[in-house]
Parts: C-alpha cells; sequence; structure tokens
C-alpha cells in the first residue's frame, strides 16, 4: 500500500480458522521470530474487511517453487549439478537458521522451498509454509502429525497415513528425513522410494520400503505387484550430478534416510557434512588415454598429493603414473602447491591427464536415451497424452544433453591428441634436429623406438667422443675407430626411421584436421534442438487441452495430428542421435584407441 512492491498474500481456507487461535498464530509468531535470505519473509499480519480474517503478507518469489522447477520436463531426470549445489546451499543455511532458533519445520518437500532470481541470475531458494512449524529443541519430542505424505518420516507416516494407533514421539529428525527425500528428488527428478502403483495407491508397501530399507541404501522400487524391492545404493546412471559430486552426496542421503531415529545423523553432523561439500572447489580433467572426463572435488587448502590421490579415485591411475597438460603445455604439479592455486578449470578447459602406463579406454558413459522414450496410446485420452508428451519432452532433454556431452568429448579429444603429439624431430634435408632438452627425455617411457634409439646413440658418442679419449703420441698414426663407424651406421639408421615417424606425423595430423573440421560443421545438435522446440509447442498445446472436459471434433482432429507429429520427431531425434552424434563420436574413439596404442 505504501512502497509499491509486488507481495505475496496467503489468505486460510475455512478449516484452518476452525484451529485454536494459538495454532493459527503459531505461523505468525515463527515467521516474525525468523530473518533470513533463505526464509520467505513475512512483512504484515492484516485483517480483510469485516470478517477480520487475517491474511500473511509475504515476500513474493517470482520463479515459483522448487517443485515446479522439477515439473519442467528439462529437470525430468533432476537438477543440472550447478543449480542442485545451490538447492543445496540454500536449504542447509535456511534449515541451520531454524535450528539456532530451535524450530521444526515439519512440512518441508519441494513445494514449500520457493525460487526467485538474484541480480547474478542465479536461483535462490528459500523455505516458506511454516504452518505446521514449531519450537523444539534437539532432545525435545513431539507427537503431533503434520506432512506431505511422500516426504513423511516413517513413523508418522505410519501414524498420519496408515491410521494406525502408536504411541511414538518424533524429534527434530523427522525434518532430516524429509530433507533427504527432497535432495534425492532434486538430484534424479523422482522419488526414492516408490510402491508398485505409485505412492498414494499402495500406502502399506510405500510403509514397508522406508522401515525395512537396509543400511546404506538411498532408494527402493517395486516394479511389481507384490513383487520384491530393488534397493539402490547408489544414484541412477541418469543423475546429471558428476561422480565426483556423488561421492560426496550418497553417504549423507544414506544417513539422513534412516527410520531409526536413534540411528539417524542429527543436524550437527548434517550441517558439518553438507558444509563440506560447499566448502570444496572442483578441478576438471580429462583422462587422455581413458578418453573421460572428471570433476574433482577437492579443497582450497589440500595440496597436489591429496589431489592425485583423489584422480586416482576416479581414473585408477596410480599418483606416480599421472601426468598433466594444461593447454598443449606440460602442467608440472609441486607436491606442495595447494588447490587454489591451480589454473582455473572448466569442463571445456580441463587440466589434461596422461598415464605414463596404458590404459584402457572408457569415454563417455550413458543409458541409451531410448529408452526413456515413451510409447503413445493411439486413443484420445487429454490427460495421459499430455503426461507421454511430457515424458517424451523430457527424454528429447535427455538426448540433447548427452549429444553435447559427445561433441564435447570429441573436441576433448582433438585437442588431446594435438598436444599429446611429439614435436617434429626432423628438419627438410631428413637429418636430426634434436635440441639438448629433448635428448634428455627420449630414455623415458612412452616415446616412439626411434626416439628411444636416438637416446641410446647419444649416449654411445659421449662415450666415444674425442674429450674421453686417451693423449696419444702425435706419432702413432690416426685409424678410424670401429666405434666411430658404428655411430655413424646408426645416426644413419636413426635418421630414417625419424623420417619415416615424420611422415606418420603428418599423417595424424591429416586425419586431425578433418576430424576438426568434420566438428565445426556438425550440425547434429541444432537439429535436435529444432526437434525438441517444436515438441515443447506440441506439448504446451496438450498442457491447454488437459483443462478441456471435451474436445470438439476439429480440436480432437488437430490433438490426433499433433500426437503423430509428436511421435514422428521423437523418433527423428533418436535417429539424428544415433546416426551421427553416436557414429561419429564412436569413429573419433576408434581413431583415439589407435593412436593411443
Amino acid at each position: 500500500q505504501k512502497s509499491g512492491e509486488l507481495v505475496a498474500v496467503k489468505v486460510f481456507n475455512d478449516a484452518s480458522y476452525f484451529r485454536p487461535q494459538e495454532v493459527q498464530m503459531r505461523e505468525f509468531e515463527m515467521l516474525r521470530k525468523l530473518n533470513h535470505k533463505n526464509i520467505v519473509k513475512l512483512f504484515a499480519v492484516e485483517e480483510t474487511g469485516s470478517s477480520k480474517q487475517k491474511v500473511l503478507v509475504m515476500e513474493y518469489c517470482s520463479s515459483g517453487s522448487l517443485l515446479s522447477v522439477l515439473e519442467d520436463p528439462a529437470n525430468a531426470f533432476g537438477l543440472s549439478e550447478s543449480e542442485f549445489l545451490i538447492v543445496l546451499q540454500c536449504v542447509v543455511a535456511g534449515m541451520n537458521h531454524l535450528r539456532e532458533n530451535g524450530i521444526v519445520h515439519r512440512d518441508i518437500k519441494p513445494g514449500n522451498i520457493m525460487r526467485l532470481m538474484g541480480e547474478d541470475g542465479q536461483s535462490i531458494y528459500k523455505l516458506t509454509d511454516f504452518g505446521a512449524a514449531r519450537e523444539l529443541d534437539d532432545d525435545e519430542k513431539f507427537v503431533s502429525v503434520y506432512g506431505t505424505e511422500e516426504y513423511l518420516h516413517p513413523d508418522m507416516y505410519e501414524r498420519a497415513v496408515l491410521r494406525k494407533p502408536q504411541q511414538k514421539a518424533y524429534g527434530v529428525t523427522v525434518d532430516l528425513w524429509s530433507i533427504g527425500v527432497t535432495f534425492y528428488h532434486a538430484a534424479t527428478g523422482s522419488l526414492p522410494f516408490i510402491p508398485f502403483g505409485g505412492p498414494r495407491r499402495n500406502k502399506e508397501v510405500m510403509h514397508k520400503i522406508t522401515t525395512e530399507k537396509p543400511p546404506g541404501a538411498i532408494a527402493g522400487v517395486q516394479r511389481q505387484e507384490n513383487g520384491s524391492i530393488e534397493w539402490s545404493y547408489k544414484l541412477p546412471t541418469t543423475c546429471r550430478l558428476s561422480t565426483g559430486l556423488q561421492v560426496q552426496l550418497i553417504p549423507i542421503l544414506a544417513n539422513i534416510l534412516e527410520a531409526d531415529q536413534e540411528k539417524c545423523w542429527g543436524f550437527d553432523q548434517f550441517f558439518a557434512e553438507t558444509s563440506d561439500i560447499l566448502h570444496r572447489i572442483v578441478v576438471d580433467v580429462f583422462s587422455l588415454q581413458q578418453a573421460s572426463l572428471h570433476r574433482i572435488y577437492i579443497h582450497s587448502h589440500n595440496t597436489t598429493t591429496k589431489f592425485l590421490d583423489a584422480v586416482f579415485k576416479q581414473t585408477n591411475i596410480a599418483p606416480h603414473h599421472q601426468e598433466y597438460f594444461f593447454e598443449g603445455h606440460l602442467y608440472e604439479l609441486d607436491p606442495s602447491l595447494q588447490a587454489h592455486d591451480f589454473h582455473k578449470t572448466t569442463e571445456r578447459s580441463p587440466l589434461a591427464l596422461l598415464s605414463t602406463e596404458p590404459q584402457d579406454l572408457v569415454g563417455v558413459r550413458y543409458r541409451d536415451p531410448a529408452l526413456d522414450f515413451p510409447k503413445f496410446a493411439p486413443k484420445v485420452d487429454v490427460v495421459a497424452d499430455c503426461s507421454t508428451a511430457k515424458s517424451a519432452v523430457g527424454a528429447a532433454h535427455r538426448t540433447l544433453r548427452i549429444a553435447r556431452e559427445l561433441l564435447r568429448a570429441r573436441e576433448l579429444l582433438l585437442r588431446g591428441l594435438r598436444w599429446q603429439r611429439p614435436p617434429r624431430l626432423v628438419s627438410a634435408r631428413g637429418t636430426s634436429a634434436l635440441c639438448p632438452c629433448r635428448l634428455e627425455a627420449v630414455g623415458g617411457t612412452g616415446v616412439t623406438p626411434a626416439l628411444q634409439e636416438l637416446g641410446a646413440v647419444r649416449t654411445r658418442l659421449q662415450a666415444v667422443s674425442p674429450r674421453a679419449w686417451p693423449c696419444r703420441p702425435r706419432c702413432c698414426p690416426t685409424r678410424p675407430d670401429p666405434s666411430h663407424l658404428q655411430v655413424l651406421g646408426d645416426l644413419s639408421q636413426c635418421s630414417r626411421d625419424v623420417f619415416e615417424h615424420r611422415g606418420e606425423l603428418d599423417g595424424i595430423l591429416a586425419e586431425l584436421a578433418t576430424h576438426g573440421q568434420e566438428v565445426l560443421e556438425d550440425k547434429s545438435i541444432q537439429q535436435i534442438e529444432c526437434c525438441l522446440e517444436k515438441m515443447q509447442l506440441i506439448h504446451k498445446q496438450f498442457k491447454q487441452a488437459r483443462t478441456c472436459l471435451r474436445l470438439g471434433y476439429n480440436e480432437e482432429q488437430i490433438h490426433k495430428l499433433d500426437k503423430v507429429n509428436l511421435g514422428h520427431l521423437a523418433r527423428k531425434v533418436l535417429l539424428i542421435f544415433q546416426d551421427h552424434c553416436v557414429q561419429r563420436y564412436q569413429e573419433m574413439l576408434a581413431l583415439h584407441g589407435s593412436r593411443m596404442r
């Protein structure tokens, strides 16, 4: 009324006003007590007209909630790594403020985590809806039940959803369970515990899954009616988080998704472990022989020794076999160098790792996106068709992401082969043009036989050089030394070998130029993007059709045609992916493998 600032007004339904006065006032008092950037602000409590019913005037979050972000088909398989880390940081900071004020939320879920965009273009997430919150110290318990069933602690689920009488009391760790389910949902795009038919249709099995979960498991799915539960101890292959982050996150999920409140972590340990992740920096490493990209999460104060060990855990390349290049130059890491002094890396500009021992090709690992595309039923069903279209768009988004990963891998392989190739060692006349520093290195591993032979010849030349000859009387006739003749013969052979090696290098350079041009001219990404854009338009139309009780004749015919087009576009996306993206990547990988051998 005074500033013109856009605000959100929370109005309560009729049932809420029949609650006891102290319960109604609880949310008001909670929000007045809290003041944190990751908690939605309360501006005022006002009354509406003659009814005198209270409403909350609150901070307006213009970008929806975490749930709306996860409902976007682009995030059907979870958030990107950068966005997930923002969610992690914001939720942990908001929860830390709640615990500092002795408050338990009791209804944490993606729908109660609001989102707005900061001035820097990054998301800011804020906890909201404190209608179920109350003050509770770490050692206190409560008996009333609140929350949303998919995110409820199993003990509360048993009483609130299954309606089974029990005398259990609940502690602050019930929030940790809800946070665990929320983080899993954000990381994967799906709930961790899913009975056959879904959580809302099979409540008894839902409770069975959550209470019988073995230690260390972070998910359980029942794929057939009355079937066994498939337990998972890691995140699915479709998850967009790097292995480096997953390794840090999985132990946290395993220890807060613990039904036994005595075995579940407390908030102190939860805050310590999540803070440990958030205070790490990332070093991007591309293992050249394995053709695989890695993200190494390490503390900024850790030294090279710790970094090499972390790389070993992901690549299985022992620290003493690791050599690094950065932007084409040898990058020597002093053992005492701290990680914050490393060169700044990105996934497009990583440290290139070269092992001094042979390595097996690994490449980009992914699940075939064809498995993600749904089948289209011929019958017109606006609700089912909208859901199918959403799944198809989500699968197309994932296909596009994999295609981009394959293209990026091709670019890194091309750059890596250029960096790894030895410099030309032969002059225009075919004679050796070896610099002393290069000769020092030719005896090492990973060089060509021709260069190794040159190193051996150099050693022999030093042994028979004039400085090494004993003094002779002037009267003694000078005769050709057999060792000199042998060295000259060896040098002649080495010269021929190096000349042949030069021809081989020229062949490699020609192949690299050809593949480099193919990468520059590759239009497959743009083609998939074009198909995806059309699929999104059809999905948007299906969402509008879903709101209609019944389609008219003309609308139904258009709907059928759109459905056919959607299936055609999905098949085209897969065709482009398989025949262009995958095939060209595999060709590059085969060339790379032969050169590495």
